[in-house]
């Protein structure tokens, strides 16, 4: 049984996975920052979601999007943003249709691709993660 992940040994492959991270993770902490306005409650009410769930969205998606960048618990935040891409298209654009100019849910479908690649590759080489090689494979 293989233990662990064989990444290929060329620094562009390393630097285009850190990439895909880091991508991914600034455009949540900049889309977190919105949400620690308190006006965005009341979308939150408008939404049928509760207002108290400001905070811990908005956290997730902030504390995420570094974690994301730094390489640490990788997969645990890439499946807690597939989660919230999920949401996003289904509960939030999907009426709205595919396409991005019509308010739709193809952005998030880019997104949530790179998502789940990233629970599928971990952390990569360029990352807290693999300079600290005491941190277990399941927490990468």
């Amino acid at each position: 049984m293989q233990i662990e992940a064989n990444l290929r040994e060329n620094r562009l492959y390393d630097l285009t996975h850190w990439g895909l991270r880091a991508s991914i993770g600034a455009i949540f902490i900049v889309h977190s920052l919105k949400k620690f306005d308190p006006s965005w409650q009341q979308w939150l009410i408008n939404m049928g979601l509760p207002p108290e769930m400001q905070l811990p969205i908005a956290l997730a998606e902030l504390v995420g999007g570094i974690l994301l960048i730094a390489g640490v618990l990788t997969r645990i935040t890439a499946s807690v943003f597939s989660i919230i891409l999920l949401g996003a298209i289904f509960h939030i654009r999907w009426e709205n249709g595919f396409f991005i100019s019509e308010g739709g849910w193809e952005w998030d479908l880019v997104m949530l691709a790179v998502v789940l690649s990233l629970i599928v590759a971990g952390p990569g080489r360029f990352s807290l993660s693999h300079i600290v090689k005491k941190i277990p494979r399941y927490l990468q």
